[in-house]
């Protein structure tokens, strides 16, 4: 009986090596395949590229703002109106608006830069000048 132990033993062990190789080799795709599919948000299939929809939503949104003008425009020439700048409107409403939260962090950050350039003995930098210069950097890139 104690000689069968042994048998059963190495046989069981063996037989469950080999179900656990064909395991992983069987779900390895499976595993590929978690949060794809028809339900999925995150495949992208569905969707195109990133960089595009931001283009595209840019596009879009400018779109709408020039229909938006001509609308508001045609409304005050029916009310004997002057017509406004189409141009100008349209640059005035598609500016970058700057948190002034943001410029607070700018100009901290510009003002610790000046006590470390003081230190090591530079030239300060004009805090005003290079908090417009940064925050110009942001709106344009």
């Amino acid at each position: 009986m104690q000689d069968a132990f042994g048998i059963v033993l190495v046989v069981v062990v063996i037989l469950a090596a080999i179900v656990a190789i064909g395991t992983i080799a069987g779900f390895g795709r499976a595993y590929d395949q978690i949060g794809r599919g028809g339900l999925s948000l995150g495949d992208g299939s569905d969707r195109p590229a990133r960089e595009v929809t931001m283009a595209m939503a840019a596009g879009e949104r400018d779109e709408e703002i020039r229909q938006m003008l001509q609308a508001r425009n045609a409304r005050r020439l029916r009310q004997g109106k002057e017509p406004l700048d189409m141009e100008a409107e349209m640059a005035a409403l598609t500016r970058p608006a700057i948190d002034p939260a943001l410029a607070g962090e700018i100009r901290d950050l510009v003002v610790a830069r000046n006590a470390r350039r003081a230190r090591q003995g530079k030239e300060p930098l004009d805090v005003e000048a290079e908090v417009a210069r940064r925050l110009r950097d942001l709106t344009d890139g």
